[in-house]
C-alpha cells in the first residue's frame, strides 16, 4: 500500500534538470506543480505524452499550473529529448531513484532486464504543496488520465 495520500503534504526532492540545474519541489511554492514521470526518454508512448503536454501548455497556464517531466534518464539524455521535442518546460533527471521511490513510482524490475525506471505516473500538488491528485499506472503503454488532471487543477483555481 502507498504511503502517498491526497490531503497529505507532497514528498519533497532535489533533482538535476536538462539545464544541468538543481531543482527543488519547494521552488514551485505558490503554484500548482503536474508531476509526470515517464519510464524514458526517446520511446514512443513517452515522446508522445511529453509532446502532449507541449501541445496543451496554454490549458495547464490558464489553470495555473507548472509541468515538471521525471524520468531516470541522465540530464544529458533529456536535454536532447527536449530539444528535439521541443519542449518548455523543465525536465528533470531523476537518475538516483530518489524521487521515484519517495512517490512510491519505480518499477523495480523492466523489461530486458533493466532495474528500476518511473512507472508512467501522474501527480498535481496544489500551492501549498498539498498532494490533491495521483495516478501510478502499471501498464507503460497507457496514457495517464488527463481529463481528471485537469478536473483536479480546475478544483484548485476556484
Amino acid at each position: 500500500m502507498s504511503i502517498l495520500q491526497t490531503g497529505h503534504k507532497a514528498p519533497s526532492f532535489t533533482l538535476v534538470s536538462s539545464d544541468k540545474k538543481e531543482i527543488n519541489l519547494s521552488d514551485y511554492q505558490g503554484k500548482n506543480v503536474i508531476l509526470l514521470f515517464f519510464p524514458f526518454a526517446f520511446t514512443g508512448v513517452c515522446t508522445k505524452e511529453m509532446c502532449m503536454m507541449r501541445d496543451d501548455i496554454a490549458n495547464y497556464q490558464n489553470l495555473n499550473a507548472e509541468i515538471l517531466g521525471i524520468s531516470v534518464d541522465s540530464p544529458f539524455t533529456l536535454a536532447k529529448f527536449k530539444e528535439e521535442n521541443n519542449l518548455s518546460f523543465p525536465l528533470l533527471s531523476d537518475f538516483n531513484k530518489v524521487a521515484s521511490k519517495a512517490y512510491d513510482c519505480l518499477q523495480e524490475d523492466w523489461a530486458l532486464g533493466l532495474k528500476g525506471v518511473s512507472k508512467r505516473s501522474v501527480f498535481v500538488i496544489d500551492r501549498e504543496g498539498i498532494l490533491r491528485y495521483s495516478e501510478i499506472l502499471e501498464n507503460p503503454g497507457d496514457l495517464p488520465n488527463f481529463e481528471a488532471v485537469n478536473a483536479a487543477l480546475a478544483k484548485l483555481n476556484n
